[in-house]
């Protein structure tokens, strides 16, 4: 299901501690723009896929938790546009 970039950019900012909302715009209405969208349609997945972990009971608890943070963080980066061409290292 393909997403509107409205959409694609509905998702809490708060805890992203690089985000700049005109930085993605740009990236979306550049050159890379697909590319990008692409990576915030990885991002909703990372999302479910980490709530989806958080909520397991058949794991340790610790390694659980940092299952859940590497998805996140993860799904963090490609929203930042760290993983586009001449994105941050």
């Amino acid at each position: 299901m393909r997403h509107s970039d409205e959409e694609l950019l509905n998702f809490d900012t708060s805890a992203l501690e690089d985000w700049d909302q005109d930085r993605a715009r740009s990236a979306l209405d550049g050159e890379d723009g697909a590319l990008y969208r692409n990576h915030l349609e990885m991002a909703l997945q990372l999302d479910r896929w980490a709530d989806a972990e958080s909520r397991r009971t058949d794991t340790d608890a610790r390694y659980r938790a940092g299952y859940t943070q590497a998805l996140e963080d993860m799904a963090a980066f490609l929203r930042q546009t760290y993983y586009l061409p001449g994105g941050r290292d």
